[in-house]
């Protein structure tokens, strides 16, 4: 008969209120208090085991003992993702999926929307230098949604990106609100599928003839394995999947320049445009910067593992957070630090704020190259191309906002074109 070690337990019968109110924190502060790298506990009355460490996170991502359908719960499909999308697939019918955002996310694509996005960037110095100030946040959020819709063939006026833009970010921000602020987000993904789902429509119809190479026409032409096309809803889903993420950029871009604000003695190092340094300052932007809490997934079978059970069905959440602060991978990990990357071997498990493992084949971002060019290049912005001053405001973020965000966005005045 055998034998399995007791999964330490949290502390209370249900500890959701607790995650309300300490946010990120909540695993890390639970691990340190149980000297554990995991634990169980309650929330939303479901029993979840949570799991931190790199060891965990390659456990995490192996497809023999966890699988992603049913793990994102209903609130967060009706905001974030969309009901039924590529994050809750798994085995065949996952792959098979993930080669369609691969192929939209070709690195010929990327380079022609880095392009589109560094030239909205300029085209914005103009506008910017005639206002009294400017949020980075919403001014980015904006430009990236018209570029990604160019790029992807949906059309859009700069007018209408800024509305567009805000309800994407509405929608990231919903996941872990209750009352009306998650209605809004709900409301806010309402919407934006009616508008994707109109122009799929467009397309099959054949009244809106989008390139080949372009997301919208890839995705209105895709068929599953079973050669089936996907529906004008779950195209429309899957769109607003390419589309929704490289908005949400716009949240590390704030982190980048909230970076170069706390930390000057990196500017001269980045002052030569494609230096390696920027590399090692957007990963540690992104290690050091809070996004995702946690991630989660069901276990597949049965399974031990250091000696504790794992049950059929059981819900596991991955400490990303707290993985991307552990002090046994990073030296000085609550420090800023880009020298943290200096020689990074690049583990697939290490840092994890876009899911961990292989990106073609497992539940890794696609996007994640996207990220990290796109925070290059607006660092580039921000540092070669543009003066501005930072004037007084809040900075500061709550780590008990799920996500979270500097308060301000911030905000610059002064804004010129760098001679």
């Amino acid at each position: 008969m055998s034998t399995y070690k007791k999964i330490p337990k949290a502390k209370g019968f249900d500890n959701t209120i607790r995650l309300k109110n300490e946010g990120y924190p909540f695993i890390p502060t639970i691990m340190s208090d149980l000297h554990t790298d995991i634990f169980q506990t309650r929330l939303m009355g479901k029993k979840i085991i949570c799991i931190t460490g790199k060891e965990a996170a390659k456990l995490f991502y192996d497809p023999e003992y966890f699988i992603r359908h049913k793990a994102n719960p209903k609130r967060i499909q009706k905001t974030l993702f969309g009901v039924n999308a590529i994050q809750g697939m798994d085995g065949d019918a996952h792959l098979h999926r993930k080669q369609l955002f691969l192929s939209i996310l070709s690195e010929e694509r990327l380079t022609l929307l880095r392009e589109i996005v560094r030239t909205k960037y300029m085209n914005a110095i103009p506008k910017w230098k005639e206002k009294e100030q400017v949020c980075l946040f919403t001014e980015t959020a904006s430009i990236l949604c018209e570029s990604t819709c160019e790029w992807c063939d949906v059309p859009i006026t700069p007018q209408d990106a800024r509305i567009r833009s805000e309800q994407f970010m509405t929608m990231v921000y919903a996941i872990a609100q209750i009352g009306p602020k998650y209605w809004k987000g709900k409301s806010a993904r309402k919407s934006t599928e009616e508008w994707i789902e109109s122009v799929i429509k467009e397309v099959r119809s054949g009244r809106r003839k989008p390139k080949k190479e372009s997301a919208l026409y890839q995705i209105s032409n895709y068929h599953d394995l079973t050669d089936v096309p996907l529906t004008d809803r779950a195209a429309a889903i899957e769109l607003i999947n390419v589309i929704r993420p490289i908005v949400a950029i716009s949240i590390y871009i704030v982190y980048a320049a909230l970076a170069l604000h706390e930390h000057p003695q990196y500017i001269d190092l980045l002052k030569v445009p494609n230096d390696p340094y920027y590399n090692l300052f957007v990963q540690e932007v992104r290690r050091y910067y809070p996004l995702g809490p946690f991630l989660g997934a069901r276990v597949k079978k049965d399974f031990k593992w250091h000696d504790y059970l794992f049950k059929e069905g059981t819900l596991v959440f991955l400490d990303a957070y707290g993985i991307n602060s552990d002090p046994s991978i990073w030296k000085s990990p609550k420090v800023f630090s880009p020298e943290n990357f200096r020689d990074w071997d690049e583990d697939e498990f290490e840092l994890i704020p876009q899911g961990g493992g292989d990106p073609a084949t497992g539940h890794r971002c696609p996007g994640e190259g996207i990220t990290l060019e796109l925070m290059k290049d607006t660092i580039d912005f921000l540092v070669n191309k543009i003066e501005y001053t930072v004037p007084p405001q809040n900075l500061s973020y709550s780590l008990k906002k799920i996500p979270t965000l500097p308060e301000s966005g911030f905000l610059m005045t002064n804004i010129n074109k760098r001679l």
